[in-house]
């Protein structure tokens, strides 16, 4: 059987930067960034005082007080973009059949902060006083199956957790439930609100955090040659795929069509890149062979570019193994120099940012880009927005413990 096509036809984000599509795009194109300083918690005992915050987030705008308070901050950020992305694609759902409707959503950590709040009840108040909502908020999957309960939606439910490939992971795995003949439209991509005492004080002892508390917005800044880490984030992105001819069917609005899905593992080091990239170059490859096109039809990447020595260098060489010389003509840029890392949610975020570029014929900037380092000499599209024609696109997301995963977007 031929496989199905499948389209992008909804986008939501929750982000450092505002949440409204126009409004966000509008960021993103005008180089701002979200990083700023720690508001939620006092980080003044932490060497890392700046992170990527949403600081104009309230459930209640979607959901009464009784219930938020019973579903963590990372599925009420997954929820939230969910209900962006159907109110986006304009479907009703009232002419939909829900039992091949379905959801995956990705995090690489989960209900972090309710995890740290009901250990601290447990040490200073005893097992009596946990919360019986500890463990429906913690869990990992609580973020799509609230989604799937918000919607009534009855088909294929799963979360992936691959650290910072989760989101990328979770949307090829639900264009391949369409692909396939399971579903005919699925809310996919990730959430993440791992920007809390912990995590913050882990990722700090792991020695990974850029330390410009003094310039918060300049903090984030891929491929540079002064580039000190990645910024902690939180946020989801989730996209609504739907079968083509099912789009096409209702009308639908179509912003580009998922061709291509690679995904690899380094089998190197829990944390770090493996150094020649051929790892990601490999889940490259596998999604422009599944795309069927070739190298030089790719028009812009937007790279997985943390801001860490290791990543930054190990992405480019990747992208020059495969690429060649091609590779000097690709427009790429990190969109993490605007938000910082959203973690297990950022390929969720980069796949909108994609979809949008093709949509408006832009290239987003890679923002504090000054002194480009000499080992990451490709176009990054420094600073500044780029005009330019986008027949297909590549979102890489790579993880700790070697996961790697590309998406291949084109217009229809």
């Amino acid at each position: 059987m031929a496989k199905r096509r499948v389209v992008i036809t909804g986008l939501g984000q929750v982000t450092a930067l505002r949440r409204g599509l126009p409004d966000f795009w509008e960021d993103i194109c005008a180089g701002k960034s979200g990083v700023k300083r720690i508001e939620r918690f006092d980080a003044s005992k932490y060497p890392v005082k700046i992170g990527g915050e949403v600081t104009h987030f309230d459930p209640c705008e979607f959901l009464d007080k009784r219930d938020a308070r019973r579903i963590d901050r990372f599925a009420l950020f997954a929820l939230s973009a969910a209900i962006q992305a159907v109110e986006d694609s304009g479907i009703d759902m009232e002419k939909t059949n829900r039992d091949r409707f379905g959801v995956i959503v990705g995090s690489g950590i989960g209900g972090l902060e309710e995890l740290e709040k009901e250990h601290c009840k447990l040490i200073e108040r005893g097992p009596d006083r946990v919360s019986p909502f500890c463990v429906p908020k913690l869990m990992v999957n609580a973020a799509s199956a609230n989604v799937s309960i918000y919607f009534n939606l009855r088909g294929s439910n799963t979360s992936v957790v691959t650290a910072c490939a989760s989101a990328s992971h979770a949307i090829g795995d639900a264009y391949r439930q369409i692909q396939s003949g399971n579903a005919d439209v699925m809310l996919s991509g990730g959430s993440e609100a791992a920007l809390t005492q912990l995590g913050l004080a882990s990722f700090c002892a792991l020695k990974a955090l850029s330390r410009r508390n003094d310039e918060p917005e300049a903090a984030s800044r891929p491929f540079d040659r002064d580039r000190d880490g990645f910024v902690l984030s939180e946020g989801a992105g989730i996209v609504l795929l739907e079968e083509y001819e099912h789009a096409r069917h209702r009308g639908a609005r179509i912003y580009a069509e998922l061709s291509g899905f690679g995904m690899t593992a380094d089998a190197s080091h829990i944390t770090q890149p493996s150094p020649d990239g051929k790892g990601a170059r490999n889940a490259m490859q596998f999604a422009l062979q599944d795309a069927g096109i070739s190298c030089e039809q790719i028009d812009y990447i937007n790279a997985h570019g943390t801001g860490t020595q290791l990543n930054d260098i190990s992405e480019t060489n990747a992208v020059k193994d495969l690429f060649g010389s091609y590779a000097y003509k690709l427009a790429i840029s990190s969109t993490k120099s605007h938000l910082g890392h959203l973690l297990g949610a950022s390929g969720g975020v980069e796949l909108v940012i994609s979809a949008l570029a093709l949509a408006h014929a832009t290239v987003p900037p890679t923002i504090n880009l000054d002194h480009p380092d000499e080992q990451c000499d490709l176009d990054y599209t420094p600073k500044e927005a780029r005009e330019k024609d986008i027949k297909y696109a590549m979102s890489n997301s790579f993880g700790f413990g070697g996961h790697n995963a590309s998406l291949v977007i084109g217009k229809i």
